[in-house]
């Protein structure tokens, strides 16, 4: 009887790959430039085909480094929704962070794997604090990530959040403000009156900054809240 042997990695890797390609798109590739999203590297397959195939693949940490080495978008896209949160390292979490070239990488990763990672929280005043671009959005991505997914964290660990946020709030980089400020919205709106309050605080004064991108955080986060405001239905 023979007994079935388990593909390699790198046949893992090559077949996933090839299944990429023939759900690619040339609607999709072209559509990428609309959203700031680099297509010189991509096939131009759309987030649920990816997501289709990896929850065929199942969560595997190292097919999701193999297929993050390959430098392909859809493979390092695929690599978050594939990734085992215990099993990644606080170094892998730093070189992959390094190597983010767009927002919808970053955010995808934060939104999808690092937020769950024990590491989570050490990495949110790291990369907060980077020059590099990226890499500080992944700071604040990752902090508003945490607000929508960590049910555990305490009111003081987004407390100390939002002083990152009022610290930073000065960064007019475009994926840096807009990361700042989903993180300070993310608080105002998922996590305990207590945070709410702080959050809305926080908003008020950045709104009042003599600092342009700082204002503009605050009015964005205002508009935000006030807008769920009206959502919410009456007691």
């Amino acid at each position: 009887m023979l007994i079935p042997v388990e593909p390699s990695i790198d046949e893992q890797v090559d077949a996933a790959l090839a299944w990429l390609q023939r759900h690619a798109t040339k609607a999709t590739l072209e559509g990428m430039a609309r959203y700031a999203i680099p297509s010189d590297h991509a096939f131009g397959v759309s987030m649920a085909n990816i997501q289709q195939l990896a929850r065929r693949l199942g969560r595997d940490q190292a097919l999701a480094q193999a297929l993050w080495e390959t430098g392909w978008y859809e493979a390092r896209t695929l690599a978050a929704y594939v990734g085992e949160p215990a099993r990644l390292t606080s170094a892998q979490m730093d070189r992959w962070c390094r190597d983010f070239d767009n927002w919808a990488i970053c955010d995808t990763l934060c939104f999808a794997l690092f937020d769950r990672s024990p590491h989570a929280w050490k990495k949110v005043a790291l990369w907060a604090g980077r020059r590099d671009e990226y890499a500080k959005r992944a700071g604040f991505a990752l902090l508003a990530s945490l607000a929508l997914h960590d049910r555990e964290a305490a009111d003081a660990q987004f407390i100390e959040g939002l002083s990152l946020i009022e610290r930073e709030a000065g960064d007019e980089r475009n994926f840096v403000k807009k990361g700042v400020s989903w993180a300070l919205r993310s608080i105002g709106r998922r996590r305990s009156p207590k945070l709410k309050a702080a959050a809305l605080a926080t908003a008020k004064r950045l709104a009042q900054s003599p600092d342009a991108t700082a204002r503009w955080i605050g009015k964005d986060a205002l508009r935000d809240f006030a807008k769920a405001a009206r959502k919410r239905p009456a007691a």
